[in-house]
């Protein structure tokens, strides 16, 4: 029996934030930083508490929506050409969760401009006074230049905000942050390498714990973060999720042991996040550089879990999914024993749904074609052979279930896609 510990929000959270902006060393820690700086302005501007502690969610995934590592790198010019469409991107993703929903609209406002106090409302819907701090905040962040020493940058940072007083951004809120920008301090926050430990020490956020039905709901979020950059792998991570929970139940596990192994399905890949696109959609054979490249995956995945306190059951499961039994899979070379059947069950859940699950490039296998890899698989001992077996067994249960989930997030998919045209 595998015991679930509640897990700190706030850790969650940063951590998933700072696996967002591993994609390029230029985007380090950015959601972090514009959380940090935010909270900064929030205070100084004297909003309460609770928007505040809003604005601090809305920070750490104001981007959700960007999914290519070209957006990323068009969302660092001062000036944006088309600022709305990865704001709408993340308001659909977020806005059906409900934990989420009171900070929805911040996201999904946060690039529009002040314009004189016409950006108090945006197509008749009024915008959150949240939105225009972290839009302040994300424009500030963007200036910094991490190579350069920060206190030397202050002057031309504070002209260049200052210069958009009330075009851009609302002027008493300037304001507050020229007050913040004499201070030392201030700068220091928000360029510390160890980002981190200092929202930490700021104290924004509360110790809110969250239960297994949240994490899961949390970690479905995070897999279309994951999934969405590629239409290659789109519904990739809830087939593995569906499919590693029902192969759970079918082994004997508990009914929260099955939903820390969703968690687990959902979060498999976390690491290619990390992953250039171009790698994630070559169809032909990656070369050994591209290769080793793709490996680096599953190390990232188990160091983004690693860093949140009550996960280490789930991060077994779900870091392990390229080892084999034979001591040959990657990157730790675990073997029989030392793999957990957490891991086993997420390894043939992973193999079963990328061979059958359709491509844009090739149709997925047959249930036979797959039964035969699978048993192949177990052969070679690779995969854990009594689990194949389970899986053979109920391969039709199997696929349906796949099948429905894959389906549910192919429908977030379009929803986004089609969002494309705002």
């Amino acid at each position: 029996m595998f015991l679930f510990k509640k897990i700190r929000l706030k850790h969650l959270l940063t951590a998933f934030s700072k696996s967002m902006d591993y994609v390029d060393k230029a985007l380090s820690n950015h959601h972090l930083r514009v959380a940090c700086i935010a909270n900064d302005i929030a205070d100084a501007f004297d909003l309460p508490r609770q928007d505040r502690v809003n604005i601090f969610l809305a920070s750490v995934l104001h981007d959700i929506g960007v999914f290519s590592l070209k957006e990323k790198l068009e969302l660092v010019n001062y000036e944006l050409k088309n600022p709305h469409a990865h704001a709408e991107k993340g308001y659909i993703l977020i806005r059906d969760f409900k934990m989420f929903c009171d900070i929805s609209n911040i996201i999904r406002y946060h690039h529009v401009p002040w314009d004189y106090g016409k950006g108090r409302f945006f197509d008749e819907v009024e915008v959150p006074i949240g939105a225009h701090v972290i839009h302040l905040a994300d424009r500030i962040e963007i200036l910094i230049n991490k190579d350069q020493e920060i206190l030397s940058q202050r002057d031309a940072i504070t002209k260049a905000i200052n210069s958009r007083k009330n075009s851009l951004f609302i002027p008493e809120m300037v304001e507050a942050f020229i007050d913040l920008a004499s201070k030392e301090c201030f700068w220091f926050d928000a360029s510390a390498p160890e980002i981190d430990q200092t929202i930490e020490l700021k104290g924004i956020m509360s110790d809110a714990e969250i239960d297994i039905h949240e994490l899961v709901e949390i970690s479905k979020l995070y897999s279309h973060v994951i999934d969405f950059r590629s239409s290659f792998t789109a519904l990739h991570s809830a087939g593995v999720s569906a499919v590693s929970s029902l192969l759970a139940q079918l082994v004997g596990f508990s009914s929260i042991e099955c939903q820390m192994m969703s968690v687990a399905g959902y979060l498999h890949d976390i690491g290619k996040l990390s992953v250039p696109t171009e790698l994630l959609e070559k169809q032909g054979k990656l070369t050994e550089n591209e290769f080793n490249i793709m490996k680096h995956h599953v190390y990232q995945s188990y160091r983004i879990l690693a860093s949140v306190k009550n996960m280490e059951t789930i991060n077994s499961w779900a870091s392990f999914h390229h080892e084999r039994i034979d001591g040959s899979g990657y990157p730790f070379h675990l073997r029989g024993k030392d793999l957990p059947i957490g891991a086993r069950i997420v390894a043939v859940a992973d193999v079963f749904t990328a061979i059958t699950e359709d491509r844009p490039y090739r149709k997925g296998m047959t249930e036979e074609q797959s039964l035969r890899l699978l048993q192949e698989l177990a052969a070679q001992n690779a995969l854990d052979s009594d689990i194949v077996s389970i899986a053979i067994s109920y391969i039709g249960e199997l696929n349906d279930i796949r099948n429905a989930l894959q389906t549910k997030a192919n429908n977030d998919y379009s929803s986004i896609k089609l969002s494309n045209v705002c």
